[in-house]
């Protein structure tokens, strides 16, 4: 019979390892180093000339690009606001044409910090860093002294996932923070649905990261969870955009049964691309980035279901790393 207090006190253990781990390992310190640049590129952002928000304005206009289509006092006279005003990152490394309020310059640089830098790039560098934590913890003569105290093997495998997932989460506290942060400084424009883009991150990570327990356990390579897990990923971003794309465009001559399997296919995997659209829903991106066209007309026509889409992708998490669990009880030490 399993001992309650005796797997929490693993599963605690475990967690606090982990921690020692990422530091003994320099990976606490390579990404918190990579938060500090990004926190510095975010406190360089300036915004010069006219800045003002002009309400029941439909469109507004960069001074040279309403040159090229007849002039200011024509395009003025249709309705469009000139704006002068310019934005430049990277201490003038980077400069654009401002052509929206300076909350809205804002907002743009924050969709690419949280969505493009942490989500899709962020998340994925995390996998392959952390993909080493468990083949490394795994090796014989590692797990030997540890299971010599005969702990529960599941409440081993699931600490050491809560530990990895909570100093991701950790590093996308500080991430988010620290941009926040220096946005905040740099424009005084403090918006806090910004702070939306942590769950985001644990998330999608947590979903990815049970995919690499798995495979680590089944191998015990750093290779074949690093390798794998990424594969995994472009696999569930195709299938997800895939399904949207049918569902959005039908295919002629495309049997019941084909799309029967996509729509399993589509709720058992996780889905990458709805978590990102998610985010940018909640912060309301959609006015920065073009929305992508499939994903507009399911949602114009009602077959977007966001709560399900996380849930289920949770539950696959859950269940992925009870089986690792059940792979890992039945593995001879």
């Amino acid at each position: 019979m399993v001992n309650l207090s005796e797997a929490i006190r693993t599963i605690r253990w475990m967690v606090r390892d982990t921690f020692r781990q990422s530091i003994s390992t320099k990976l606490f310190w390579v990404m918190l180093g990579i938060t500090a640049v990004c926190s510095l590129f975010a406190a360089s952002l300036r915004i010069t000339g006219d800045i003002s928000t002009y309400e029941g304005v439909a469109y507004t206009l960069p001074k040279d690009e309403a040159d090229k289509v007849g002039g200011a006092a024509k395009v003025i006279d249709d309705g469009v606001q000139i704006k002068n005003g310019e934005l430049s990152l990277g201490f003038g490394v980077i400069r654009t044409k401002l052509a929206k309020s300076k909350d809205d310059a804002v907002k743009f640089v924050q969709v690419w910090l949280a969505g493009v830098v942490g989500d899709s790039l962020g998340v994925l560098l995390a996998l392959l860093w952390t993909a080493g934590f468990l083949p490394t913890f795994l090796e014989p003569q590692s797990a030997t002294v540890i299971l010599a105290k005969s702990p529960p093997r599941w409440a081993i495998l699931t600490g050491k996932y809560l530990g990895v997932v909570g100093f991701v989460s950790l590093q996308a506290v500080v991430f988010v923070f620290g941009t926040w942060l220096g946005l905040g400084v740099a424009t005084n424009v403090w918006d806090l649905t910004y702070w939306l883009a942590v769950p985001l991150l644990v998330i999608n990570f947590a979903i990815f990261y049970a995919v690499s327990a798995f495979i680590a356990v089944a191998t015990r390579s750093t290779i074949a969870a690093a390798f794998g897990t990424l594969l995994f990923w472009i696999l569930c971003w195709t299938v997800n955009y895939t399904h949207h794309a049918l569902l959005a465009t039908p295919v002629e001559g495309l049997g019941q049964g084909a799309g029967f399997l996509m729509e399993v296919g589509y709720w058992f995997l996780p889905k990458p691309l709805d978590l990102g659209g998610l985010f940018f829903d909640a912060i309301g991106a959609q006015g920065y980035f073009g929305e992508m066209p499939e994903m507009a007309k399911i949602k114009a026509g009602g077959h977007f279901y966001p709560q399900a889409s996380v849930v289920a992708s949770c539950v696959f998490a859950v269940t992925t790393v009870g089986l690792a669990s059940y792979e890992f009880e039945q593995t001879d030490y």
